[in-house]
């Protein structure tokens, strides 16, 4: 029997309608749940149904049929359709993709594998690298060169590229990654590449790296080329399925991807380069978080979502999350940067860890309990679902802590087994001794203090500060831990939105269709070539539009252009906004003012009498948001409903059990205010209120918990 929760939601404020008015579906598919909204004016329908990892796409028209019923609507009244997964990420990380083959220039057919040439844990002397995704029999080089200009130092050899033919149909090679030298500087050669398989082999997918990464450093280009050719026939397979089930059962309208950027995008273009969407359902989590953010004037936020696989931590400043153009993906050591697989495409920045309602405990020879990254998934999921799973979860946990009511999980249409809960906690965590509440509150701690540790190293990474932020709550295991997560991190405010469960689903409705096109083009201020500058610009806006225009036709579009500067020698650039206007040779001077107010923010410093250069070039293209209803005041105080039950919930502060009460969500008006501890619960999740806390509901119907014990509590508005 498929897990489906549904509710309806009396309040969004939509910020993207379609222009004729008709509804918008959004669909996120997760390690465990696939999530689907349907947006109808101020009014959302959702549907949260098991995830089905053998045939992901029937789990998407699963939940798709369930939201058209539930509306009464025929598929003719949808406008848009956004889609957002981690099949690809999944991919990557388990190496489920294609047999891929990797063409490169002859001599550098071993960069992939001497990557930085260093030591990610330089005291490790057992350190595991990643394994590149192409292995060395597959890497073949032809015979060219470019320099560093793009100009011809050995001319393509074609019968180089001809003598591969043969190889790719004895090896079964199902998809080519074509990464020459410089080829972002002069992409005459991988073009020509491509045309001569092309002829020899129209069925071959190919990915070359003058459009899926036209940057320079070469280790990061050919990763990232490869990394897409991987992906690519999984992906396509996946989306052409889906688009065509879709068109046959009614659906014409537009079908956007949201991509690991933060932006929509279109459906071609998601199938060329599905190495965009890698990260992107956890960016429409922050898409949500940073325009909750900006609806109630909060401006440090740190973005929690936390599903039934991983969870994922982002640190939001003025509603504007961090974000990076490059990324790493199945990283061998959890926390260490460089030991995982370089991926050089826009992304937001965050930080995503194995601890999901689905993440398994186990204790290690050294008696010590862990939990994930391994996760009960959809299949069979966590041992409480009594659908064959045998090892006790996250969820399980949460069941014997008392956070979970049995009878009630999933609006009732799922029941519980605390006793296979219970058991699987207890068979596990047998060689501590620990049973029962004990043993499901060890394993709680210690999810918990993964993510609090997880965010505290990328606040530290990033040079950012923790404890003045609210913490934006979201996922159907989030509002169980998000109190308990902020006693870690030492935050007085807990903020959970209108439809939690699935916010990164609604967040993708609130995303901007956008596309971002990047170029390597070397410049020095000293000798700025303005028309140069211009014509490179102007050939990227032409590409983007390429992509926009069809998705938003008739919305109002606004360009953001970036040059991405350091000083002369140095190894590591600053981005710098550059003006969207033609550029004249007295900009040289602009650009050098814009560079030393940010490289002062980050150095407090600049470098007299040094030249400046620019490597290389971003130009996004995307429709206009608009900016959210300022938030409303509370006009009085709403008396605390009665509550609707009450139960005991293990309480982690003070290592025992309380008697406490549960509240209904939609009981709760604004300006009421309930002490903890309590529940509160509604269809998709149960928000935890520990005795440090307050819950209170402002004028959006957001839950805001607020530590009671903080100094200068008083004081804050």
């Amino acid at each position: 029997m498929d897990l489906l929760w549904l509710f309806v939601l009396e309040r969004i404020d939509p910020i993207m309608n379609a222009s004729s008015g008709q509804a918008r579906l959004a669909v996120d598919i997760g390690g465990t749940f696939t999530d689907v909204v349907l947006e109808m004016g101020e009014t959302l329908v959702t549907a949260k149904v098991l995830t089905t990892p053998r045939q992901p796409q029937d789990g998407v028209l699963a939940g798709v049929a369930k939201v058209m019923a539930e509306a009464d609507l025929a598929p003719g009244q949808v406008g848009l359709i956004i889609h957002g997964t981690t099949l690809a990420t999944n991919a990557l990380i388990e190496r489920k993709g294609a047999k891929t083959a990797l063409i490169t220039t002859e001599g550098l057919r071993d960069s992939l594998e001497m990557a930085y040439e260093n030591r990610f844990a330089q005291y490790d002397i057992a350190i595991d690298r990643p394994e590149p995704l192409v292995p060395r029999y597959l890497r073949w080089p032809v015979r060219e060169r470019l320099n560093a200009a793009g100009e011809i130092l050995r001319p393509l050899d074609e019968a180089s590229v001809e003598a591969l033919v043969p190889l790719i149909r004895d090896e079964g090679v199902e998809s080519v990654a074509i990464g020459l030298i410089h080829a972002y500087a002069n992409p005459a050669h991988e073009r020509r590449v491509a045309e001569v398989l092309r002829a020899a082999l129209p069925e071959l997918s190919l990915t070359l790296s003058c459009e899926a990464c036209p940057e320079i450093r070469e280790y990061e280009r050919q990763s990232t080329t490869c990394a897409n050719a991987y992906v690519r026939p999984l992906m396509a397979r996946y989306l052409t399925g889906l688009e065509s089930a879709l068109r046959a059962g009614g659906f014409t309208c537009p079908f956007l991807l949201m991509t690991s950027g933060g932006g929509l995008t279109s459906f071609e273009a998601a199938v060329q380069f599905p190495i965009r969407l890698v990260e992107s359902g956890p960016a429409g989590g922050a898409i949500l978080a940073s325009r909750i953010a900006e609806e109630c004037g909060l401006d440090r936020v740190l973005s929690f979502d936390m599903g039934g696989t991983t969870a994922k931590i982002c640190l939001i400043d003025d509603a504007e999350p961090l974000s990076s153009r490059s990324f790493e993906v199945a990283r061998v050591y959890r926390f260490l940067k460089g030991s995982g697989l370089p991926i050089r495409v826009p992304a937001i920045e965050m930080v995503e860890i194995g601890a999901g309602g689905g993440s398994l405990a186990w204790v290690d020879t050294l008696k010590r309990i862990n939990v994930g990254p391994e996760s009960a998934g959809s299949e069979p999921g966590p041992a409480c679902y009594d659908r064959g799973g045998e090892e006790p979860a996250v969820t399980d946990a949460d069941l014997v802590l008392g956070r979970i009511d049995p009878g009630s999980f999933a609006g009732g249409s799922v029941t519980l087994a605390p006793a296979a809960a219970r058991g699987a906690i207890d068979r596990v965590l047998a060689p501590l001794e620990l049973q029962g509440a004990a043993a499901a509150f060890a394993i709680a701690e210690v999810v918990d203090e993964n993510m609090a540790n997880a965010a505290r190293v990328h606040a530290i990474e990033w040079g950012k500060e923790i404890g003045t932020r609210t913490l934006v709550a979201f996922g159907g295991a989030a509002p169980l831990h998000a109190a308990r997560l902020a006693e870690k991190l030492g935050l007085d405010r807990v903020l959970v939105p209108s439809g939690a469960g699935v916010g990164s689903a609604i967040g993708f409705l609130r995303a901007p269709i956008a596309y971002e096109v990047v170029r390597s083009r070397y410049q020095r201020l000293s000798s700025f070539d303005a028309d140069a500058v211009n014509a490179t610009l102007e050939e990227m806006r032409e590409e983007a539009l390429a992509i926009v225009r069809p998705a938003a036709p008739g919305q109002d579009l606004i360009e953001i252009r970036t040059a991405y500067m350091r000083y002369l020698g140095q190894g590591h650039e600053v981005n710098v906004r550059v003006p969207v206007r033609p550029l004249t040779v007295a900009d040289a001077i602009t650009l050098k003012a814009a560079f030393d107010e940010v490289y002062t923010a980050l150095y407090s410093r600049t470098i007299p009498d040094l030249d400046i250069e620019v490597l290389s070039w971003t130009l996004t293209v995307q429709t206009q948001v608009a900016a959210p209803e300022v938030l409303p005041g509370v006009a009085a105080e709403n008396a605390i409903p009665a509550p609707v039950a009450r139960r005991a919930v293990f309480d982690p502060g003070q290592a025992k059990e309380l008697d406490t009460p549960i509240y209904r969500r939609a009981d709760l008006k604004p300006g009421v205010t309930i002490p903890g501890p309590a529940l509160i619960v509604e269809d998709q999740t149960t928000t935890v209120v520990s005795p440090s806390f307050e819950a209170g509901v402002n004028s959006l119907g957001y839950l805001v918990l607020e530590r009671t014990d903080a100094p200068g509590k008083e004081n804050r508005t």
